[in-house]
């Protein structure tokens, strides 16, 4: 049996598959669960299907219609679009124009709390999709068959990935490793911590009585979009990365064992030109999944297209920071005018402001910044300040994300975005060694590794790193991937005074928050329905 769901998401057939544990209401988000189907057959194969449609997929029907989460707009309830907006919307690298709508000025300016609509909205998607892993895990509990041991080790890594998420942004979560009636416990930081690191070691190959093992690599044609034993090495580099957040003990020297691991896993850097474009372009466009330069550096993508269509995969970063004026990006109607970059941002790449380019050309912004990652947009009457806040030419475009083609051809419906989303890419392993080695003594190596991601882009190699040249090399690198709070928190500036950026606080000049702020609080909602879960200090 070989499984063909990554780009044709099926139903599934399972009912009643949120109905335990999940009662609790937003009155803002008008939030219930729908049963995706009514038929309490399970079909093992559709439902593993859901479960890696649940990285951005929202419901059974492409687009919106019949979604798993009731509320205001099904759009916003997608995994990818809500953990992306936790981890942007509130840093230093973009900006959401519309500030009138609902939940928008709290993530802007760092000051949401626990009624907090979208936070609430991603709670429960982490929680809705951990379910969908657990009815899984449970109905093909005892298989024999090679095959279904594959797809389960695949679910625990999902699994795994899932609690992350709870991790980093809850510093806590609500636990259950099986479907039924019994609430979820709440379980620590570090307690999760334990039990994710316990499972991806099952699966990875290092646990050799485990019979439930992941594929070594998966970027061939037939694998390519399927969970690996690099994904999981490169979900532990980054958990070790942030162990001393997450439990109070640094683990400098296995996040550096694990990320190594993944550079020598068969995956590698895309570095190579092709039709024009950078190397470093090809990873964001819309044959991303196709074209084997880029394919080589995704180790883990969320596949989109046509046939998988959602508000809250690929189409989100393109569509929100296109529209008025911006270049084309290979998409047809969908120019949101929402996200454009910070200031901050494009101090990343420049001296001053006042040395970025205004011009109709992104190629001449990129000359300009000596960075092949520096895609931004300053024509059409844009400024490159955000001292208006709702205005969406207030600020340079942010260009990174396309759905055009290296072929130069466009697909036969671009409504709908081709361009896979690089959940796990290879680079973050460099970005990893760069930074452990770095804490670990060793500034000759961090600059070894942050030079090759630099070579890359063609831009100037560092003669020496600093602490803060690897934190702005994170941004350089990843900006506008949906991980950027996380960075923030672990460098200890998210919150801090010692590091503002325009908008932080609420100030155009930027201020300092309260450090309560480095993670979510768990929902009103949540903590009257699940007696079980405590609110995090200071909500």
């Amino acid at each position: 049996m070989k499984l063909r769901i990554f780009r044709n998401i099926v139903p599934v057939a399972v009912a009643a598959l949120m109905s335990v544990g999940f009662s609790s209401c937003s009155d803002e988000l008008e939030q219930s669960i729908q049963d995706p189907q009514t038929n309490t057959t399970l079909d093992a194969t559709g439902l593993l299907a859901k479960i890696y449609g649940s990285l951005h997929l929202t419901g059974t029907t492409g687009g919106a219609g019949n979604a798993d989460m009731q509320q205001f707009d099904e759009g916003n309830s997608g995994f990818y679009r809500r953990v992306f907006e936790a981890n942007e919307l509130c840093s230093d690298e973009c900006i959401w124009t519309w500030q009138g709508d609902a939940g928008i000025p709290e993530l802007t300016n760092i000051s949401w709390n626990s009624s907090h609509g979208y936070n609430t909205l991603t709670y429960y998607r982490i929680m809705y999709n951990i379910t969908l892993c657990n009815f899984y895990l449970d109905e093909t509990e005892g298989s024999s068959d090679s095959e279904v041991l594959q797809y389960r080790a695949e679910v625990r890594f999902m699994r795994a990935y899932f609690y992350s998420q709870f991790v980093d942004l809850y510093g806590k979560a609500p636990f259950k490793e099986h479907y039924n009636t019994d609430l979820p416990v709440e379980k620590s930081r570090s307690e999760v911590f334990a039990y994710i690191v316990s499972e991806l070691k099952a699966i990875n190959g290092e646990d050799s009585d485990s019979k439930e093992q992941l594929l070594d690599t998966a970027n061939d044609d037939e694998n390519y979009g399927r969970a690996s034993k690099a994904a999981a090495n490169l979900l532990l580099a980054r958990l070790y990365l942030n162990a001393e957040v997450y439990t109070g003990t640094a683990q400098w020297a296995l996040a550096k064992s694990y990320a190594e691991k993944v550079i020598n896993s068969g995956y590698a850097l895309c570095t190579s030109e092709k039709g024009g474009y950078s190397a470093y372009a090809q990873l964001f466009m819309g044959d991303n999944g196709e074209n084997s330069n880029a394919r080589q550096e995704i180790i883990f993508p969320i596949r989109c297209d046509v046939n998988s269509r959602s508000y809250a995969g690929s189409l989100y970063p393109i569509a929100s920071a296109t529209g008025d004026g911006t270049p084309d990006v290979g998409l047809s109607g969908a120019q949101w005018t929402c996200n454009r970059a910070r200031e901050a941002m494009l101090l990343k790449f420049f001296g001053s402001l006042d040395e970025v380019p205004i011009t109709e050309s992104v190629d001449d912004v990129i000359a300009a910044a000596g960075d092949d990652r520096a895609m931004f947009f300053t024509g059409g009457g844009r400024t490159v300040t955000t001292d208006e806040k709702t205005t969406f030419k207030s600020g340079a475009g942010l260009l990174k994300w396309t759905n055009l083609r290296t072929d130069g051809t466009y697909p036969d419906n671009n409504a709908w975005p081709t361009t896979d989303v690089p959940l796990f890419r290879v680079a973050e392993a460099y970005m990893i060694l760069a930074e452990a080695n770095f804490r670990l003594g060793d500034a000759n190596s961090a600059r070894t590794y942050i030079n090759t991601l630099r070579s890359r882009a063609n831009a100037t190699a560092k003669a020496s790193v600093t602490e803060q040249d690897i934190l702005d090399e994170w941004s350089r690198e990843f900006y506008f991937e949906g991980r950027r709070r996380s960075d923030l928190v672990r460098f200890g500036l998210f919150t801090s005074g010692n590091y503002v950026w325009d908008w932080k606080g609420g100030t155009y000049a930027g201020t300092g928050v309260s450090s309560i702020y480095n993670i979510y609080p768990i929902p009103a909602d949540e903590l009257t329905s699940n007696a079980n879960m405590t609110q995090n200090p200071g909500y």
